[in-house]
């Protein structure tokens, strides 16, 4: 059985409790680097609670671009970025960081460095610096751990894990930042496909209980799989934006990749499958 055929449409769908967090909403935004040209043009979306939103497209269409300027990384050129109410860029540093946590394609941690304390490194935004960690800091931690099946290793050194674990292990410092929006940018680079597959499941899990989480992703059967939405990206606008089905199409991925391609229905229903032809 294939992977997309284990995923039923329950566990696509999500719980009405899980549409408690925070909406996140890209109006109209441009985007660039220094005097550089722009690498987003009027984008608009709406990531929302206790979904996963895969942002899919060829390199360099602005992508992690996009990601950097909803985590507050990058200042738009023009339009805006909420959570909620509250517009993003607008927030100091320290609110942003409650707000939004950011995962980056490939993130790098001091040598020497345990699991447990990465993990502690995501209650940074909520220490005041006169005080070291309190109850609700390694609570959190805890709970972040725990949440992703890490609590084991707390007391390894980070260098030790295989790179399955290792996912998880950042993962486990963003969660432990204790914000409403996720960003993830390529969680699955360099995992093999079955633990691609595992990262994948807990990312999923992680917006069923109720968070927003935008993920960036380049294997289309995986992001069909397990988005609930996508946003096809192409030259730094969207040319698609929609469930699985509606966004991953032939004309799509003709414009997207330039790639020939027959898309078929999944037996089990749920996730498109892509069967590559040549390019176009």
């Amino acid at each position: 059985m294939g992977i997309a055929q284990q995923i039923t449409k329950e566990q696509k769908a999500p719980s009405p409790e899980a549409r408690t967090g925070a909406m996140l909403s890209v109006e109209s935004v441009r985007a660039g680097y220094d005097a550089g040209p722009d690498v987003l043009t009027d984008i608009t979306l709406t990531a929302r609670p206790g979904e996963v939103t895969a942002l899919l497209g060829p390199n360099g269409c602005g992508k992690s671009t996009l990601l950097k300027t909803m985590s507050r990384l990058l200042t738009p050129r023009a339009g805006r970025v909420r959570v909620g109410e509250a517009e993003i860029h607008r927030l100091s540093p320290r609110r942003a960081a409650h707000t939004v946590a950011y995962l980056p394609q490939q993130p790098v941690a001091p040598e020497g460095l345990t699991v447990g304390e990465l993990v502690a490194r995501g209650r940074h935004p909520h220490r005041a610096w006169w005080r070291g960690a309190w109850a609700a800091d390694i609570a959190a931690v805890d709970a972040a751990l725990a949440e992703t099946g890490t609590a084991a290793l707390a007391d390894r050194d980070l260098a030790a894990l295989s790179g399955g674990q290792r996912q998880r292990v950042w993962l486990a410092m963003v969660l432990a930042q204790d914000c409403p929006v996720l960003l993830l940018d390529e969680p699955t680079t360099y995992l093999d496909p079955a633990h691609a597959v595992e990262t994948l499941e807990l990312v999923r899990a992680l917006a069923r209980g109720g968070r927003t989480v935008v993920t960036v992703l380049h294997d289309l059967m995986l992001a069909g799989a397990y988005a609930d939405r996508i946003v096809l990206l192409g030259a730094g606008r969207i040319l698609a934006d929609g469930d699985p089905h509606a966004a991953l199409t032939p004309a799509t991925l003709a414009e997207a990749y330039r790639l020939r391609a027959d898309v078929l229905d999944d037996p089990a229903g749920v996730a498109p499958i892509i069967v590559p032809r040549g390019t176009c």
